[in-house]
Protein backbone atom coordinates (compact mmCIF):
# COMPACT_ATOMS: atom_id res chain seq x y z
CA UNK A 1 0.00 0.00 0.00
CA UNK A 2 1.34 3.38 -0.96
CA UNK A 3 1.01 6.25 1.53
CA UNK A 4 2.10 9.87 0.98
CA UNK A 5 4.39 9.67 4.02
CA UNK A 6 6.00 6.29 3.34
CA UNK A 7 5.20 2.61 3.46
CA UNK A 8 2.81 1.19 6.05
CA UNK A 9 5.48 -1.36 7.01
CA UNK A 10 7.82 1.49 7.91
CA UNK A 11 5.28 2.85 10.41
CA UNK A 12 4.59 -0.41 12.20
CA UNK A 13 6.43 -1.11 15.42
CA UNK A 14 8.02 -4.56 15.33
CA UNK A 15 6.58 -7.05 17.77
CA UNK A 16 8.94 -8.03 20.54
CA UNK A 17 9.64 -11.64 21.29
CA UNK A 18 8.62 -12.72 24.76
CA UNK A 19 11.34 -13.15 27.35
CA UNK A 20 9.08 -14.86 29.85
CA UNK A 21 9.15 -18.61 30.22
CA UNK A 22 5.81 -20.12 29.20
CA UNK A 23 3.70 -21.45 32.05
CA UNK A 24 3.50 -25.19 32.70
CA UNK A 25 0.83 -27.10 30.78
CA UNK A 26 -1.43 -26.90 33.83
CA UNK A 27 -0.67 -23.44 35.17
CA UNK A 28 -0.69 -23.33 39.00
CA UNK A 29 -1.52 -19.61 38.95
CA UNK A 30 -4.65 -20.28 36.89
CA UNK A 31 -5.63 -23.13 39.22
CA UNK A 32 -5.29 -20.93 42.32
CA UNK A 33 -7.04 -17.94 40.76
CA UNK A 34 -9.97 -20.13 39.72
CA UNK A 35 -10.35 -21.15 43.34
CA UNK A 36 -10.09 -17.59 44.67
CA UNK A 37 -12.23 -16.16 41.89
CA UNK A 38 -15.38 -17.95 43.00
CA UNK A 39 -18.21 -15.82 44.32
CA UNK A 40 -17.74 -15.12 48.04
CA UNK A 41 -14.63 -17.35 48.29
CA UNK A 42 -12.15 -14.67 49.48
CA UNK A 43 -14.75 -13.47 52.01
CA UNK A 44 -15.31 -17.00 53.36
CA UNK A 45 -11.57 -17.49 53.75
CA UNK A 46 -11.28 -14.11 55.47
CA UNK A 47 -13.86 -15.00 58.11
CA UNK A 48 -12.37 -18.46 58.69
CA UNK A 49 -8.81 -17.19 59.07
CA UNK A 50 -8.80 -16.88 62.86
CA UNK A 51 -11.18 -19.54 64.14
CA UNK A 52 -13.78 -22.10 63.08
CA UNK A 53 -17.23 -20.70 62.28
CA UNK A 54 -20.67 -22.27 62.09
CA UNK A 55 -22.78 -21.91 58.96
CA UNK A 56 -25.14 -19.42 60.59
CA UNK A 57 -22.18 -17.31 61.78
CA UNK A 58 -20.70 -17.22 58.29
CA UNK A 59 -24.05 -16.32 56.80
CA UNK A 60 -24.35 -13.40 59.25
CA UNK A 61 -20.76 -12.33 58.47
CA UNK A 62 -21.39 -12.38 54.72
CA UNK A 63 -24.38 -10.11 54.45
CA UNK A 64 -26.05 -10.54 51.09
CA UNK A 65 -25.07 -14.15 50.44
CA UNK A 66 -27.91 -16.64 50.12
CA UNK A 67 -27.87 -19.89 52.09
CA UNK A 68 -27.80 -21.83 48.82
CA UNK A 69 -24.78 -19.94 47.50
CA UNK A 70 -22.87 -20.16 50.77
CA UNK A 71 -23.60 -23.87 51.06
CA UNK A 72 -22.39 -24.49 47.50
CA UNK A 73 -19.25 -22.42 48.07
CA UNK A 74 -18.41 -24.27 51.30
CA UNK A 75 -18.94 -27.65 49.61
CA UNK A 76 -16.61 -26.67 46.77
CA UNK A 77 -13.96 -25.39 49.16
CA UNK A 78 -14.22 -28.64 51.09
CA UNK A 79 -13.81 -30.68 47.88
CA UNK A 80 -10.79 -28.55 46.97
CA UNK A 81 -9.16 -29.31 50.34
CA UNK A 82 -9.23 -25.70 51.55
CA UNK A 83 -11.99 -25.98 54.18
CA UNK A 84 -12.71 -28.76 56.67
CA UNK A 85 -16.33 -29.46 57.67
CA UNK A 86 -16.97 -31.01 61.07
CA UNK A 87 -20.36 -32.11 62.36
CA UNK A 88 -20.48 -31.48 66.12
CA UNK A 89 -22.44 -33.95 68.30
CA UNK A 90 -24.76 -31.37 69.84
CA UNK A 91 -28.51 -31.26 70.06
CA UNK A 92 -29.41 -30.20 67.43
CA UNK A 93 -26.26 -31.13 65.51
CA UNK A 94 -24.14 -28.19 64.44
CA UNK A 95 -21.56 -27.95 61.69
CA UNK A 96 -18.32 -26.03 62.01
CA UNK A 97 -16.03 -24.99 59.18
CA UNK A 98 -12.35 -24.27 59.51
CA UNK A 99 -9.43 -23.77 57.18
CA UNK A 100 -7.18 -26.70 56.42
CA UNK A 101 -3.41 -26.24 56.36
CA UNK A 102 -3.69 -25.59 52.62
CA UNK A 103 -6.45 -23.04 53.21
CA UNK A 104 -4.29 -21.31 55.80
CA UNK A 105 -1.58 -20.86 53.20
CA UNK A 106 -3.99 -18.69 51.18
CA UNK A 107 -4.44 -16.17 54.01
CA UNK A 108 -1.26 -14.15 53.29
CA UNK A 109 -2.47 -13.73 49.70
CA UNK A 110 -5.92 -12.60 50.88
CA UNK A 111 -4.32 -10.18 53.36
CA UNK A 112 -2.09 -8.77 50.60
CA UNK A 113 -5.18 -8.21 48.43
CA UNK A 114 -6.90 -6.44 51.35
CA UNK A 115 -3.84 -4.20 51.82
CA UNK A 116 -3.87 -3.25 48.15
CA UNK A 117 -7.61 -2.59 48.42
CA UNK A 118 -7.00 -0.15 51.29
CA UNK A 119 -4.34 1.60 49.23
CA UNK A 120 -6.67 1.85 46.21
CA UNK A 121 -9.39 3.36 48.42
CA UNK A 122 -6.91 5.93 49.75
CA UNK A 123 -5.90 6.89 46.20
CA UNK A 124 -9.53 7.34 45.16
CA UNK A 125 -10.25 9.74 48.03
CA UNK A 126 -7.45 12.12 47.07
Amino acid sequence: MWLPFGNLEDLMVPRRKTRVMPPPAVCPLTTCMRLLGGAWTPNVLWYLRDAPRRFSELRADLQGVSAKTLSARLRKLERDGVVHREVRPTSPPTVEYRLTALGGRLIPAIEAIVDVGHELKRLKTR
